[in-house]
């Protein structure tokens, strides 16, 4: 174990985690050029990465940099943003089920969402700004709610599972107004999915990864362990509390709403990535990297999967992690009820 402080910023290195992230970043590295090469138009290994050296053929610069890399791109920043989302999360309110998806604040940017397709009519960029404002605006709602001398885990998960049910109606609602033209349009994304996306969809959320990743991890990242700990031993060891809560509640809410606006509300990678990235490291405390890696890990593997699990008929990207995930989460909820905990 080794640690490194300076000005308030912590950074901890456990030796099986930094070597898990590793690992799994060469492995995120390997399914990128996989899914970059498959398609129609193959490609080997050896060529993808030749043309992403700036070599290899016109044709195969074409397909490599214009079609199917930002797709990929894309893949990975919306599963790293919610893997370290969904560990953010998990840690905050202590409790495995704590993810955007169970808490509300998916449903949130799926609402902001839909009323910019249903009530304004808009383009891909109304699209996405209806989404970050929706979960931002959720986000907000939940935490004021869940305010009451300080925003525990336990009333947290509780207003926003009620949160998440109320906007579930919403979304319901918004539905039945639509048009038929608008109302596949939303039932598409709101399967999430990376069709179609492209360097318009992957750079604003690379802008806000490469923003909030320092401030989780260096910021607030020996906050967040201490609080894993309880709030009263987190005051004794000098965390401000409800000041780390609220910076990483905001992040975390921030992740979440910028990968639906790029990718619609994949499900279940925010849930699963953080607990796969613990049993992995075999570490205590929130494993934000690892579940960072693990969370574009799955997301990609994912859309190879989706690609090619039947021929000639594309699935999207949530189909499956929402298949793979929903899955998981009966394992886990059986593994609660024999641990005593439901």
């Amino acid at each position: 174990m080794a640690v490194l402080r300076r000005r308030g910023l912590s950074l901890r290195f456990h030796r099986r985690s930094l070597l898990v992230s590793t690992g799994l970043a060469l492995l995120t590295g390997a399914l990128l050029v996989l899914l970059v090469g498959s398609g129609e138009y193959p490609l080997s290994p050896a060529e993808v990465i030749e043309v992403l050296g700036g070599g290899g053929h016109a044709a195969d610069a074409f397909v490599v940099n214009e079609v199917r890399l930002p797709r990929a791109v894309t893949g990975l920043l919306v599963g790293a943003a919610l893997g370290l989302s969904g560990a953010v999360f998990q840690a905050l309110v202590r409790n495995p089920l704590g993810s955007p998806d169970v808490l509300g604040f998916t449903q949130g940017a799926a609402s902001g969402a839909l009323a910019a397709i249903v009530l304004v009519g808009g383009g891909s960029l109304a699209l996405a700004t209806g989404a970050v404002l929706g979960g931002v605006l959720t986000g907000a709602v939940i935490y004021l709610l869940a305010w009451r001398g300080g925003a525990h885990g336990q009333r947290l998960v509780l207003v926003g599972i009620g949160v998440a049910a109320v906007l579930t109606g919403v979304n319901g609602y918004l539905l039945t107004r639509a048009d038929m033209a608008d109302a596949g349009r939303a039932v598409l994304w709101l399967t999430g999915s990376l069709d179609g996306r492209g360097w318009d969809s992957a750079l604003p959320l690379l802008a806000v990864l490469c923003a909030l990743l320092p401030l989780v991890v260096l910021g607030c990242g020996r906050g967040l362990r201490m609080m894993e700990l309880g709030d009263d031993a987190a005051y004794a060891l000098g965390v401000p509390v409800e000041r780390v809560r609220l910076v990483l509640l905001a992040a975390a809410v921030l992740l979440a709403a910028f990968a639906a606006a790029a990718a619609g509300p994949v499900a279940f990678v925010a849930l699963t990535a953080p607990q796969l990235a613990r049993r992995l490291t075999r570490a205590s405390g929130p494993q934000l990297l690892p579940s960072l890696w693990t969370g574009a890990a799955l997301l990609l593997a994912a859309d190879w999967v989706a690609q090619r699990a039947f021929p000639g008929h594309l699935l999207p990207a949530g189909v499956v992690t929402g298949l793979l995930g929903g899955g998981y989460l009966v394992w886990l909820l059986a593994g609660e009820r024999r641990a005593g905990r439901l």
